[in-house]
């Protein structure tokens, strides 16, 4: 059982865009595979599995990437629920485990007035170089995002 999940779990990373265990739970389940949480978190550990911005990798796999604007604004859609602002900290929300592949990304688009990202599970924190620079990045960041 576990060979032939293995195998449906790198036909379907190959596939698609996968960006959670949940979605990807759902998927095995479509082709008759039933697995919980703790076994998927081990089956991607043993398989190499990277995640990254545009969801779930297999090791080695060559990944064409989108443009920055757009990987970006695709990323803050689907991953940010909230922005809060307090001095030069920008507070960005995101659902449960999440928060490492928005803070990837934003590190990687290298946005003017930002000294650094640190993520945690659900949180990111903007460090930003003045008040003025963190209410600026805020605002674009709801822009790309469509967050009134």
């Amino acid at each position: 059982m576990k060979s032939r999940r293995h195998a449906a779990i790198r036909t379907l990373i190959s596939a698609s865009e996968i960006y959670s265990q949940h979605e990807l739970a759902q998927l095995l389940a479509r082709d008759g595979i039933e697995a919980t949480q703790a076994t998927l978190s081990r089956d991607l550990s043993e398989l190499g599995v990277l995640k990254g911005p545009v969801g779930y990798q297999l090791p080695g796999a060559a990944v064409a990437a989108p443009a920055p604007d757009a990987t970006i604004a695709r990323v803050l859609r689907r991953e940010l629920i909230g922005i809060s602002v307090g001095g030069t900290l920008v507070v960005l929300k995101t659902p449960q485990g999440h928060g490492n592949a928005l803070a990837v990304e934003l590190d990687r688009i290298r946005m003017q007035g930002v000294l650094g990202t640190i993520a945690g599970d659900d949180t990111v924190f903007l460090a930003a170089s003045t008040p003025i620079s963190a209410r600026r990045i805020a605002k674009e960041l709801r822009g790309l995002a469509h967050i009134a």
